[in-house]
């Protein structure tokens, strides 16, 4: 195993062909010298397990613009700013409600396997706990990448490429990367076609392995998040005796913040090729994304009402909501229907 630092100099380090558990890092922090990775006095906070079957690619107006002309996604820069030189386009887990909700009912089973033959257990309400932990990017209706959100259900995104770059062969699914950012940990995987031989070196994704932190099932993918929080301003205690769970919220002096890890999705696709997909199926699954708060704000106000800035990408711009709608409904005049916000978990739970 080998770390490789980002050529710009940068914090960023990536392990190739490996998923290192959060665990093995730490292992290896002498040599990757995290400050995050240190700390041993982080509340406690469930360790879930999603079955996300749904993908999203964000981006901001010049991409919408390229994606609209091309019917389909790329890489425009053919590789050329990719730091192993891959032409590639990214997607990310949409882990949303449902996702949440299930994840919930999963962790509760495994850990109270017979919950249910508690009468109060029976009685209440589901406890839509896990929620109020999903508090990194991985989970934000806002985009650290632009203002346009085109989400997928990752079977499509998989039949598209396989009749498109495979000849209609299943494409093959490969342990990337694990890359570290200051406290991001991602956990990058390679779909390419298996008629090219350029990544035979790196292993193929699990298929059941409980140990493993991610691997693909069933037409889904299985995520087992390490460290699903940012700011950690909750405490998550278990109540053997009720077969529960219960939050404990912190006062602001306990807040810690701490890693937070998420799954890329990286496709293999040779520069100037397009993964194309019909033209009203993208405007279907388009959405509008919110910007993340603004890092240059005053941080008095974010210390007193609890929030914290999250870091946006270098460059990227963002449209309003009435730019952006304006902009769809020419672009897709004849769709008929209005340009939808990303709806915020808060107000799903």
């Amino acid at each position: 195993m080998e770390a490789q630092r980002k050529s710009n100099g940068s914090n960023a380090i990536f392990i190739h062909k490996h998923h290192l558990c959060l665990h093995d890092l730490k292992m290896h922090n002498q040599h990757l010298r995290n400050i995050y990775l240190l700390k041993t006095n982080v509340p406690e906070y469930p360790q879930p397990e999603f079955h996300v079957s749904n993908l999203k690619h964000d981006t901001q107006q010049g991409g919408l613009l390229r994606i609209w002309k091309d019917e389909g996604f790329k890489d425009p820069h053919g590789g050329l700013k990719d730091p192993d030189g891959l032409s590639l386009v990214w997607w990310s887990l949409a882990v949303g409600p449902q996702e949440i909700q299930s994840a919930e009912t999963r962790l509760l089973d495994k850990v109270y396997p017979n919950r249910m033959e508690n009468p109060v257990n029976r009685m209440l309400p589901n406890q839509n706990f896990l929620w109020t932990f999903a508090s990194s990017p991985a989970f934000s209706e806002k985009s650290r990448f632009g203002s346009y959100r085109f989400t997928f259900p990752l079977q499509e995104v998989v039949n598209a490429y396989s009749q498109q770059f495979c000849s209609g062969a299943p494409p093959m699914i490969r342990v990337f990367k694990t890359s570290l950012c200051k406290q991001e940990v991602q956990y990058s995987v390679l779909v390419h076609s298996p008629a090219s031989e350029l990544f035979s070196e790196y292993p193929l994704l699990p298929y059941d392995d409980p140990n493993a932190v991610f691997t693909y099932r069933d037409g889904h993918f299985i995520w087992r998040s390490q460290a699903m929080c940012e700011t950690h301003s909750r405490k998550l205690t278990q109540k053997p005796d009720l077969k529960r769970m219960e939050i404990e919220c912190l006062h602001s002096f306990q807040h810690q913040t701490y890693v937070w890890d998420n799954v890329a999705i990286a496709l293999h696709v040779d520069h100037g090729q397009v993964l194309k997909f019909d033209c009203n199926r993208l405007r279907a699954n388009l959405t509008y994304c919110e910007q993340p708060l603004d890092p240059s704000a005053n941080f008095l106000t974010f210390s007193l009402f609890g929030g914290k800035p999250q870091n946006v990408s270098p460059g990227i711009q963002y449209d309003s909501f009435e730019n952006a709608n304006s902009l769809v409904g020419h672009l897709w005049p004849d769709a008929g229907f209005p340009l939808e916000k990303e709806p915020s978990l808060s107000h799903v739970f």
